[in-house]
């Protein structure tokens, strides 16, 4: 089990760069990624690898560790907490997963600073051919692509113009780990939210690939790193990002209301917002729901963590219980948010406050296809046994 001091090692990285965020987040805005100074010091601190394996310059981190560490970063702003969902994942699969000549090209030689983002959907299309692929396709939204030195790029898999199959009714589904000078980016991030994340759409046309920078996106095999992370797979990880990043987004607009309160005052109304009863159950309610929703996510995620741990397999029903604390923590954590802003007032409507900041940034954040509607139905159908599995879970 992870202690407190073992799980605040890793938090107090991101804390240590509270300041400097502040500092930068609106010149992040504008820039449409994160400033320079934010990326160089998440290396400097190594904040930036810290979730690799420890082959690749990481601690190895448990889930514990990793949704606070998430929760913290997405309480400074939603940008940066984005980009600690997006680019740490990111390099935490290709470091784990790929086949030992691919690491020794893009992390070894680079002396392990590699920075990963992009979209791992399998949007584009892999023709084989002797060594790898001709790799074609256009992707959106791919998170931390702003300031990274290679892209990950989603593709199925094409012998002679057919798809692969995995499985009955599955195609396989790979990664490709692309040069940043590979890639044609459109600039098309112009966006409510979530602006500092340089989430850029991008293509390629018939670039080769090696099959040593590619891996299977649902692998649960790792080439390196002892971590039970590393033997759930990618979207477990993801999930608990999503999960890390609505819950820390909410948190900052519970605390600067709770803040506020004291000397809030609406028109015509000579009580400040504190004194106000509707305010204090409020407060309570929304408090205790982030609360719960936490412990959801703390308690699915470590469950499965020390089942992989103990040897146990990783069942359906363990994925989907992952999944589900993600939506539901996503959902509570939305809230928790429109609440904060509504008894904000006009305070929360002030261009460039945190306020008004995280709240274009969790409704921009949580209209993302990994915490839908969907997964839940996809994770009830697992519990009542109408289908077997979900691949995507």
């Amino acid at each position: 089990m992870t202690s407190i001091a073992d799980t605040d090692r890793l938090v107090s990285l991101a804390r240590g760069m509270r300041d400097l965020v502040t500092a930068e987040a609106a010149e992040s805005e504008r820039m449409r990624t994160l400033t320079p100074a934010i990326v160089e010091q998440m290396w400097a601190t190594g904040l930036m690898s810290a979730f690799n394996p420890a082959a690749a310059g990481g601690v190895e981190p448990s889930f514990a560790e990793m949704i606070e560490t998430w929760i913290e970063m997405a309480w400074q702003d939603g940008s940066f907490g984005w980009i600690g969902i997006a680019n740490l994942p990111s390099s935490f699969a290709a470091a784990a997963y790929l086949p030992d000549e691919g690491f020794a090209e893009v992390f070894t030689a680079n002396h392990n600073r590699v920075t990963l983002g992009g979209q791992f959907f399998p949007n584009g299309q892999g023709n084989a051919v002797d060594g790898g692929y001709l790799l074609s396709g256009s992707w959106s939204f791919g998170s931390g692509t702003g300031h990274s030195q290679y892209v990950a790029a989603g593709f199925l898999p094409m012998d002679n113009g057919e798809i692969r199959w995995a499985a009955e009714g599955l195609p396989e589904m790979q990664v490709a780990v692309v040069p940043r000078a590979q890639i044609s980016f459109n600039d098309g991030w112009h966006v409510q939210g979530l602006k500092g994340t340089g989430s850029y759409d991008y293509s390629v046309q018939e670039v080769f690939v090696p099959a040593s920078r590619t891996f299977e996106l649902f692998t649960r095999r790792p080439c390196r790193g002892t971590s039970p992370a590393t033997r759930m797979g990618l979207m477990p990880v993801t999930a608990a990002g999503h999960a890390s990043w609505a819950l820390g987004v909410a948190k900052s607009m519970l605390d600067d209301v709770q803040d506020l309160a004291a000397t809030k005052f609406r028109m015509s109304d000579m009580a400040s917002l504190a004194s106000r009863p509707t305010f204090q159950k409020g407060l309570a309610h929304h408090r205790a729901a982030w609360r719960a929703a936490r412990l959801l996510v703390l308690d699915a995620f470590t469950t499965a963590e020390a089942a992989v741990g103990a040897g146990e397999e990783m069942t359906p029903a363990l994925r989907a219980d992952m999944r589900v604390a993600a939506v539901y923590a996503t959902d509570t954590a939305r809230g928790c948010a429109e609440w904060a802003h509504l008894v904000a007032g006009t305070s929360a409507i002030r261009e460039g406050s945190r306020l008004e900041r995280a709240f274009r940034d969790v409704y921009t954040g949580t209209q993302h296809a990994f915490i839908s509607e969907k997964v839940a139905i996809d994770a009830a159908q697992i519990w009542l046994g109408i289908i077997d599995d979900q691949p995507g879970l």
